[in-house]
């Protein structure tokens, strides 16, 4: 399994474990203090792009719109969205599913006791994206718990959803809405502790549907129920007419006499194999409505937050990583004063994790030494990075800072 970049430590604690790491903890923290905000102010750029570009089909908007946009600009918006999200998934150290990871997830055993149906026809565009992924085990139970079966699984400790529903002439042409959706709306959802074969409980459109074993409960019961019923309350009804159609198309020629208890007894025969017959429809309605329910529990506490506050969330998270990243190449290479080139750099953190906190994760050096010489805090010759001295680090960000805004 390939390690993730995601560096599962909040920012507070990766700003302590490098100020341990120097001489001057406290000065560090002042500087730690200076960067997050610079790089918290360059995210507020993008967040307000992802706003804007969201805005015409967002479907939980409170606002009014101004003007109406045509079908090109709303599709120029969704073109600039998608792009912006991908962007912000990539920032927070997001995964991409693809094509064959999706399918083969649809395919696995699944955790979770009911069968999905999703019509992938609905959906113009398709995206899945994970962060954290490990192998779990848990043990699944069945037959009231008489049969014990240990299953492990792959499980995403974050997925983030994006689906784009194709426009209105195809749900016209097959007289269907999407349930709670607009057509040509776009959506994005994310979740927590998701195992790879429940995927598809993801879906907006996905639909419970019966596992063959539940179908063959079922049938059996209601085979076995409706012949004991027939034979106990309408066995000797049945004979007698049986007997009385004998004698009218001349296959009999004793005559058959039927008085009124007969016929009470077989009308009440018949009142009882009806209740039956609506028992066992009820059992399989009210079955497939605990699955439903079951599904509906099992997401409840997966869902992490919905369209807009999604991407609010990631912004906060792909900053937070830019944070972590930039402090720990920079306090590496600060230890270091004779220089590191990025693959000792990057192999020095990611020991260090490994040995110091049993952390395996693939560093992301590229981007934290892009951010560390956007911001001028390194010197790079000869492919070796140093790190400017701390104080004049602080200076440097104080000035970026105090430059960030000049109106003449």
């Amino acid at each position: 399994m390939p390690y993730d970049r995601f560096i599962p430590f909040t920012k507070y604690d990766v700003i302590n474990l490098c100020a341990q790491l120097l001489p001057e903890p406290e000065s560090f923290k002042q500087f730690s203090h200076l960067l997050s905000s610079l790089i918290h102010h360059q995210y507020y750029t993008h967040l307000e792009s992802l706003k804007y570009h969201y805005a015409p089909f967002d479907p939980n908007s409170d606002t009014r719109k101004i003007k109406q946009l045509t079908a090109e600009q709303k599709a120029a918006h969704q073109s600039e969205f998608a792009k912006g999200f991908a962007q912000i998934l990539n920032a927070a150290n997001y995964e991409k599913i693809t094509q064959d990871d999706l399918q083969d997830a649809l395919n696995e055993e699944s955790l979770f006791k009911v069968r999905l149906a999703v019509e992938f026809d609905d959906f113009a565009e398709v995206v899945f994206y994970r962060r954290g992924e490990s192998q779990k085990t848990e043990v699944l139970t069945s037959w009231w718990g008489i049969r014990k079966k240990p299953l492990q699984f792959t499980n995403y400790d974050r997925v983030a959803v994006f689906i784009r529903f194709k426009d209105a002439d195809y749900f016209a042409a097959k007289n269907k809405q999407p349930l709670g959706y607009e057509p040509n709306s776009t959506i994005v959802k994310l979740f927590q502790n998701v195992p790879k074969a429940d995927l598809e409980m993801l879906f907006p459109n996905s639909e419970v549907k019966m596992r063959p074993i539940d179908k063959a409960v079922i049938a059996s019961s209601a085979l076995v129920g409706g012949a004991v019923v027939l034979v106990t309350k309408l066995g000797a009804s049945i004979v007698l007419l049986a007997a009385l159609l004998s004698f009218w198309l001349g296959w009999r020629s004793e005559e058959v006499h039927m008085g009124q208890q007969h016929f009470i007894t077989f009308a009440i025969g018949m009142g009882v194999f009806g209740g039956f017959i609506f028992k066992e429809w009820s059992k399989f309605k009210n079955r497939k409505i605990r699955f439903m329910k079951a599904l509906s529990d099992n997401l409840y506490f997966k869902n992490l937050d919905n369209n807009a506050g999604v991407f609010h969330t990631l912004v906060d998270s792909a900053q937070e990583e830019d944070v972590k990243e930039a402090l720990l190449a920079y306090t590496f290479l600060l230890n270091s004063p004779k220089g590191l080139s990025p693959t000792q750099l990057d192999e020095k953190i990611e020991a260090w994790f490994e040995q110091q906190h049993h952390c395996l994760l693939d560093f992301e050096i590229n981007d934290a030494l892009q951010k560390l010489t956007k911001m001028q805090l390194v010197n790079k010759q000869n492919e070796i990075f140093t790190a400017i001295p701390l104080h004049q680090a602080k200076a440097s960000l104080d000035k970026q800072w105090d430059d960030l805004f000049k109106f003449s």
